[in-house]
């Protein structure tokens, strides 16, 4: 157990050292829990996809990891609150015949166990996610799945771009949310419902096609935006869906 916290410890290190880079951290990682594969991806809310800072997993594994991860079925139970990550042997069974990362990009590596952990910042904010796969499976009591959990703090700050800066630099990223976190709160003051008719204009629809989405009529959407632009002291609907995307607000699927 000591040696698992001293591994710890030299994570953390690593992680807090920008000079020293991701990949220390992974080789860090490495001593808290053996494995085969392993990245740290970054959350990019304008590309809407994840960024590989430093990993070993094949280029058709890192390629999901980045393109297609977010989309997955299992993706909404990693980004739960509550959760401290996700480890293979806990999948249930339907999950994992529905996941196509499991079905296409894993079993053909042959992994049997691993953890998949989303990275948020201090203030709510999704960050990242750590990956780690493994070919030998893992045997209770673990130690390494506690140590996982404590690090994500440590984690989150080494991926978010955001980390160290200071105040006026952090402020130039715009209000700090993701509506998609039950917690955050509602940047720029907007409503419920706004938030809604902002995350549809990022998607580029017409007001009657986000008012069939939302149940609500065209000129009710109108009203929504021209209150969104008021409230953000944007020019035009572009703006705010440029605004939204920065913010990492998506339309609901």
């Amino acid at each position: 157990m000591t040696d698992i916290l001293d591994a710890a410890v030299q994570v953390r290190e690593a992680a807090r050292s920008g000079a020293t880079g991701i990949g220390a951290v992974l080789a860090a990682l490495s001593e808290v829990v053996e494995y085969d594969h392993a990245s740290l991806a970054r959350w990019d809310p304008l590309r809407r996809r994840h960024t590989t800072l430093a990993g070993s997993y094949p280029d058709d594994a890192t390629a999901y990891i980045e393109t297609r991860l977010h989309h997955d079925p299992m993706f909404p139970v990693l980004r739960s609150p509550a959760r401290g990550g996700l480890w293979l042997r806990d999948v249930p069974r339907h999950l994992l015949a529905a996941s196509p990362g499991f079905q296409e990009v894993l079993c053909p590596l042959g992994i049997e166990d691993g953890v998949a952990q989303c990275l948020f910042a201090a203030d709510s904010r999704y960050v990242g996610m750590l990956n780690i796969s493994t070919r030998r499976p893992r045997h209770g009591p673990d130690p390494a799945r506690a140590v996982i959990t404590l690090l994500t703090e440590a984690l989150a700050a080494a991926v978010d771009p955001r980390a160290g800066l200071p105040p006026e630099e952090v402020a130039a990223f715009g209000p700090e949310a993701d509506t998609r976190h039950p917690d955050a709160r509602r940047p720029g003051g907007l409503s419920p419902r706004e938030l809604q008719v902002l995350a549809e204009l990022t998607a580029g629809r017409t007001n009657r096609e986000i008012a069939e989405r939302l149940y609500i009529t065209p000129r009710t959407v109108g009203t929504h935006i021209e209150h969104i632009l008021a409230k953000l002291d944007l020019p035009n609907r572009a703006a705010a869906a440029a605004r939204a995307a920065a913010w990492g607000i998506e339309p609901s699927r």
